[in-house]
């Protein structure tokens, strides 16, 4: 795992000492990603710098050192993430004519080499892993990237007076002379909506992310305009033809196959030549890569959790149970309100951009504990989005069942409406009720209730029903000044859920936005931040692929998700230690806004403060705030989304163009 940053300036001005300090000066800010060595490499002909920041993972000698050029020099590379499969390929080629000489005996090499050899698409095709990265051809001036297919690693890019800026974190691309760093309120606006900023957009005008399983091209000649950006693995075509050949074995048939897909996607993602170990919440996910583990690996598996004191949000003992059950050797680690509270002044440096995921905090917690032990962690993510496992999928599902039976002009007339009602005057119509009514009783944001319910029966199909249940800041109106309309996953004809049931159509649409842009995100910066490398088994893309050939019924079973996922663990778990509610990663930020965090938040949504910055109209945040404050709502949600862009923007303010 590491860090990776470059540019290309067309006017070809700097020489390649200079281009050499820039790239470095780029890489440095993302020492923590690659905290063992560091390269940088140049082309002053081009214009071009590279640099790289390197987390050892496989061959630790000086022959895995990046950037990396191919045997004959025509390829330079810079790379985040792994190859899991790279013995595979290496095989591959040395089985042609011309096998490359090799040097070393990391993944890297591999890359390289399979680039320089087959070509960019031919060599995505065969790489299994996750990835972000770039290829120099110094025979055809062109710069290539690319970003695995489910988007673990993360890759910025963007023109800025007119150079071509790429990074692992936006950090990075600050540092380069050309940066003009302008907030793009329509992404600010996203960001509220689901507290995160949904790809291809950035936090900046002219910066973008790269989305997943896809590469981009461009000729050290062409400015912007030969700027060109396609797919190698479309997730939507993927799905597509899999929906066209669903599975038609039995249950049992499904279960041997899937199992057999989560055992080779351990054992890939075991390979490495510092210590490994697993994240263990005692959950189906992270248990069912755990029990895998033990099967593959010739010792216990090193595992780790965190647990609070608060039984509400502590998972602990669960894990513990699993662990002993295994035989794992098991670490975990207690801890309190102001371990927690700690980390609320890291996140604005750590996230790079606003985001504002809760999670964050004890993932930061884990990863941290995790990386005093071993330097790689494989995690149970992608489980929920492929097999079923949010309520919200069936919640939606039965809506948009009801929804249908309408006829269409009423259901868009309830859409008008929907987007016409004046939900914060409903909230604070019904707030004298608080004064009155048991907090058992009272409504409980009555306005925003009604206008999600109207959204999803003006529903025009089943993935517009989803919506309400992906928003943060309710309401049709933003309280972002100037926010222009920019366009998701979910108004993408491209992205969009082939699917013709609602329930696999949702956890698609999950798969396609709330996975990359906020649960891997999140994971990928907290790990980094402490030169941790995560791995994401059930990210294999084969499992996604066999997941979209599954039918819903076969995923849900008497309301219960993850029924083939369930059915693989219980072949080395007992029910009774996994069988519970589901109890998400959460910290009680409600009640911190209350206490310890009353001050920093009060100083952060000061109304003189929102005016005078100009991104906000202060009105609907203070009523919020107030609201909160007084325990009329707990409005935890939307003022954590600003506080977190409050803080982030005072940290980031000194880089940014007015």
């Amino acid at each position: 795992m590491c860090g990776i940053a470059g540019f290309l300036d067309p006017t070809r001005r700097a020489a390649a000492e200079a281009l050499e300090k820039t790239a470095g000066r780029m890489a440095a800010t993302l020492v923590h990603r690659g905290p063992d060595d560091d390269g940088v490499w140049a082309d002053a002909e081009a214009g071009l710098g590279l640099g790289h920041r390197r987390l050892s993972i496989l061959d630790l000698s000086a022959e895995g050192r990046q950037p990396m050029t191919s045997a004959d020099g025509r390829h330079v590379l810079v790379f985040n993430g792994e190859i899991y499969n790279h013995h595979d390929i290496r095989a591959a080629l040395d089985g042609e004519s011309d096998a490359p000489r090799w040097r070393g005996t990391s993944d890297t090499e591999v890359m390289v080499e399979a680039i320089n050899r087959w070509g960019l698409d031919r060599a995505l095709e065969a790489f299994n892993g996750m990835f972000a990265f770039a290829v120099w051809d110094r025979r055809e001036s062109t710069l290539m990237l690319a970003r695995d297919r489910l988007g673990e690693k993360p890759l910025y890019y963007g023109w800025s007076r007119g150079v071509f800026l790429f990074a692992s974190e936006l950090k990075a691309l600050a540092q380069h002379p050309a940066w003009r760093g302008e907030i793009d309120r329509g992404a600010l606006a996203l960001y509220l909506r689901h507290s995160f900023v949904p790809a291809p957009h950035s936090i900046f005008k002219g910066i973008a992310k790269l989305l997943p399983g896809h590469a981009l091209t461009l000729a050290a000649d062409g400015g912007e305009d030969a700027q060109r950006i396609a797919p190698y693995w479309s997730a939507r075509l993927r799905a597509e033809q899999s929906a066209a050949d669903p599975f038609c074995g039995s249950d049992a048939d499904a279960i041997d196959a899937l199992d057999g897909l989560i055992t080779s996607a351990v054992a890939l993602r075991m390979e490495a030549d510092v210590p490994v170990g697993a994240f263990l919440s005692g959950g189906i996910d992270s248990s069912a890569v755990v029990a895998a583990m033990q099967r593959v690996a010739k010792r216990p598996v090193a595992t780790f959790t965190i647990g609070f004191f608060d039984a509400a949000f502590n998972e602990a003992e669960h894990a513990c149970a699993v662990a002993s059950h295994l035989g794992t050797e098991h670490t975990e680690i207690y801890v309190g309100e102001r371990d927690a509270l700690d980390i609320v002044p890291k996140l604005a440096t750590v996230y790079d951009e606003p985001f504002a995921d809760v999670s964050q905090i004890p993932t930061m917690m884990l990863a941290r504990l995790t990386r005093r032990h071993v330097t790689v962690g494989l995690s149970g993510d992608g489980g929920d989005e492929l097999f079923g496992g949010y309520g919200r999928y069936q919640d939606a599902a039965r809506r948009w069942h009801r929804a249908r039976m309408l006829p269409s002009p009423l259901r868009a007339g309830l859409r008008c409406a929907a987007h016409h009602l004046p939900a914060d005057a409903l909230n604070s119509g019904f707030g004298w009720l608080g004064t009155v009514l048991s907090k058992r009783r009272r409504p409980s944001r009555p306005g925003d209730r009604l206008q999600a319910r109207l959204m999803s029966y003006g529903a025009a199909d089943a993935i517009d029903c989803y919506r309400p249940w992906t928003m943060h800041w309710r309401g049709a109106r933003t309280p972002v000044i100037g926010a222009g309309n920019l366009a998701t996953a979910f108004d993408d004809d491209l992205r969009r859920a082939p699917f013709a049931d609602a329930v696999n159509s949702n956890m698609f649409m999950d798969a396609e936005s709330y996975l990359p842009d906020d649960l891997l995100v999140k994971i990928d910066r907290a790990t980094m931040a402490h030169g941790l490398e995560a791995r994401a088994p059930l990210l294999d893309h084969r499992i996604a692929e066999f997941s979209w050939r599954l039918p819903a019924a076969m995923k849900i079973r008497n309301g219960e998700g993850k029924w083939p996922l369930r059915q693989v663990l219980y072949r080395s778990v007992p029910r009774n230690l996994v069988d519970r509610p589901k109890m998400g990663f959460d910290v009680p930020v409600g009640p911190w806004l209350n206490g310890a965090l009353g001050d920093w938040a009060e100083d952060l949504l000061d109304e003189g403060r929102l005016k005078r910055e100009g991104f906000f109209d202060p009105a609907p945040i203070r009523q919020r705030w107030q609201e909160h404050r007084a325990g009329v709502r707990n409005w935890r949600t939307e003022l954590w989304d600003v506080l977190v862009f409050q803080s982030w923007y005072e940290q980031w303010r000194g880089t940014l163009t007015v």
